[in-house]
């Protein structure tokens, strides 16, 4: 493993003419932030080795290098999800290979059903903590201590510094949001009524599949993180409809220029 994500960070030092800090994971119907990244470098998934090589609608699958504002940033527009039949080590495997290029802070968002009766559809959550419902951990198996510790502290795991100035930006704009647990499980099914139910007795706000081992990972690896989710359907009594991964597209897209203001912002400050 350790030789894999060398291998694939060498060959991808080689492209990027700067030394980005900054990460971003874009999902469904969220890719369209790379439109405001400037002097970009992009590199297909499929070119890069070891990587996987993502099969769902809306997740474009390109690396991308530039810069967001003044700032370097590289963001994966498309990322890997364990109901595509991946592992949770090629799900997490890109985020090995940015702490092997130096990342620091990775910004992640994605879609998700709301649980929380006052949450309403295109809310912006920002994500304050995670309930992992996944069957297989990203850590389980031999612990590399060059990657992180056996036993990480999650204590933490969504930047409570990043968290205040990300709700600051959204005041100063006149951008609601709203904070909450998300839930992640394997998909790819949507929720039924009970299981909704389930999320919200046992805490949830929102559910989605992903996100949360990218956070693990990347919080074994010592990178600062931050969580955005856009509320695309509602699983509370009364407000269950039936949803197709196409109008979570739809949704997404409508209010993506709300994120992106946020996610620019907060990459800037």
């Amino acid at each position: 493993m350790l030789l894999k994500i060398q291998e694939t960070a060498d060959f991808l030092r080689a492209k990027i003419p700067s030394e980005p800090k900054t990460a971003i994971i874009l999902g469904t119907g969220l890719g369209n932030l790379v439109t405001q990244i400037t002097d970009k470098t992009e590199i297909p998934y499929e070119i890069i080795p070891n990587f996987p090589v993502s099969t769902v609608e809306g997740h474009s699958g390109k690396l991308i290098i530039g810069k967001l504002g003044n700032v370097d940033v590289l963001a994966m527009q498309g990322r890997f999800h364990y109901y595509e039949g991946y592992d949770m080590k090629a799900v997490t495997f890109p985020v090995r290979v940015m702490k092997a290029l130096g990342i620091e802070t990775l910004l992640v968002s994605n879609a998700s059903g709301g649980v929380n009766p006052d949450f309403e559809i295109g809310d912006l959550m920002i994500i304050t903590d995670h309930i992992n419902l996944f069957p297989e951990h990203p850590l389980r198996g031999k612990n590399f201590s060059e990657l992180g510790p056996r036993f990480p502290d999650m204590s933490e795991a969504y930047s409570k510094e990043l968290i205040a100035k990300a709700k600051r930006i959204a005041a100063e704009n006149n951008i609601r949001v709203v904070e909450g647990v998300y839930v992640g499980t394997t998909g790819p099914t949507f929720e039924t009524p009970a299981e909704y139910r389930y999320f919200r007795n046992i805490g949830a706000d929102a559910v989605g599949m992903s996100t949360v081992p990218e956070v693990i990972v990347a919080n074994h690896a010592g990178i600062k993180c931050f969580g955005i989710s856009i509320v695309t359907d509602l699983g509370v009594p009364g407000k269950i409809i039936e949803v197709t991964h196409e109008e979570v597209q739809e949704i997404g897209n409508s209010v993506q220029p709300l994120m992106t203001l946020i996610m620019k912002e907060l990459i800037n400050q």
